[in-house]
């Protein structure tokens, strides 16, 4: 029987940054910061975009190292993970819940006594929902795990929103349901890159359960159905032309890797789709923002042409 040699040194701080998975928090508040800037016509107070921010970040780390914690043993199966503080000893899992529960109990507090009670509420209900209801049960429960999930990282845009607004607008589901549909073929491209390392861990991702072809199939069939719900906002009047063909153009650029990844057999293809729709939703969102300013600045400028 072979043992896993783990590391004894003292963790620096960089092994706690890594904890708070950095790269998926970025992916958060820049969802966040789009729904802040979405809630009003002009800028958004200083305070609330700083503090707000802040708030979440640490909510989202404190999550993201429960996630380290229950997954450790899991981590030391795949190369993807291997790595990792708590799993390679690094970080004690006592420190490891210390930290969590500092992130967590600091980003809860900023919210409740500088924005609003809602978005604490909300921010403590995506905290949980993905380091207790995902992370713990669903991960292992169902290979549906990720969209039933994938709720809680939904949810980002509409802490911004409510952190500006106090208030819970169904623009701002509207977002969350952008988020929540883009979430499975996603991850699920990602998925199919790792399929053996899911299924070495006993991870029951859907390619491990329900193999590759179906797999794909329905990465094609949720990149369909998010193309019709990116039109929306500008269905219901909360985006302008400008955003609409950037939604098309971007949902077609998912559309044609996700048909490359159904009929194609390249085995990198899972992660070039992967990449592809983080930059998507990046550049949807970014393309939102522009319209929401540039629409607005029209129309100030035709009412002060009316006016004068």
């Amino acid at each position: 029987m072979t043992s896993v040699e783990l590391n004894t040194e003292r963790p620096g701080w960089r092994d706690f940054l890594e904890l708070c998975k950095p790269a998926v928090v970025v992916v958060m508040i820049v969802t966040s910061l789009i729904g802040m800037f979405l809630a009003v016509p002009g800028m958004v107070p200083i305070d609330v975009l700083i503090l707000g921010n802040v708030g979440i970040a640490l909510s989202a780390g404190s999550a993201a190292t429960v996630n380290h914690l229950v997954d450790r043993q899991i981590d030391l199966k795949m190369a993807r993970t291997l790595n990792r503080p708590i799993a390679q000893g690094r970080v004690e899992p006592i420190q490891a819940i210390i930290f969590a529960a500092v992130l967590g109990i600091v980003g809860m507090a900023i919210l409740v006594i500088y924005i609003n009670i809602l978005t604490a509420w909300l921010t403590l209900a995506s905290l949980l929902g993905y380091a207790v209801v995902y992370t713990v049960f669903l991960k292992r429960a169902t290979p549906q795990n990720i969209v039933i999930g994938g709720l809680a990282g939904a949810a980002p845009p509409l802490l911004g929103w409510t952190a500006v607004t106090n208030d819970i607008h169904p623009h701002a589901l509207l977002l969350v349901l952008i988020v929540f549909i883009w979430t499975p073929p996603h991850f699920w491209a990602l998925a199919l890159h790792r399929k053996e390392e899911y299924a070495k861990a006993d991870v029951p991702m859907l390619p491990v359960t329900h193999g590759e072809r179906y797999t794909k199939l329905h990465t094609l069939l949720y990149t369909i159905v998010l193309i019709p719900v990116t039109v929306m906002p500008w269905l219901v009047g909360m985006s302008g032309w400008m955003y609409l063909l950037g939604a098309l153009v971007l949902g077609g650029g998912f559309l044609y890797w996700a048909i490359v990844l159904m009929v194609s057999k390249k085995p990198d293809l899972g992660m070039a789709t992967f990449k592809y729709s983080i930059v998507y939703l990046l550049a949807l969102f970014a393309i939102m923002l522009i319209d929401h300013y540039l629409v607005e600045g029209s129309l100030t400028a035709v009412q002060q042409g009316v006016l004068s």
